[in-house]
């Protein structure tokens, strides 16, 4: 079942694919090799994921500073390394396979999204039993 956070979880998940997507194909013009760059934007996109899922999505179940926020930023770089490894092994693949980066990069980002969204939406920012 989809909670009450899905459509929030998608619109922050499109703005940050269009930082990572973004940095991906300019990396690519400027020649990075396409598993490489897949690493780099993907960074760059959680970066901004992470201010986005925190602040606009999960914001009632942020912790507060402290254990319980490093223990939830701790499992989002979790799921975030996750994603990162379903990205470059999918494209990784798909190069090596003679696919287009691109539509690589596109095959990895639905498969990581689904692996994301059900990690932060279960684990990361499961309300608390105190909540």
């Amino acid at each position: 079942m989809l909670s009450h956070a899905f459509p929030r979880y998608l619109g922050a998940s499109l703005l940050a694919l269009g930082v990572d997507m973004g940095c991906y194909l300019l990396l690519l013009r400027l020649t990075l090799a396409a598993a490489p760059a897949a690493a780099l934007s993907y960074a760059l996109g959680i970066a901004a994921h992470w201010f986005l899922s925190s602040r606009a999505v999960f914001a009632q179940h942020l912790a507060q500073a402290g254990a319980d926020r490093l223990r939830q930023q701790a499992l989002f770089v979790a799921s975030a390394l996750l994603g990162l490894a379903v990205t470059v092994l999918i494209v990784g693949a798909g190069s090596r396979a003679g696919l287009d980066p691109r539509l690589a990069k596109g095959i990895a980002v639905a498969a990581s999204f689904a692996a994301t969204y059900s990690l932060r939406n279960r684990l990361v920012f499961a309300p608390r039993l105190a909540d």
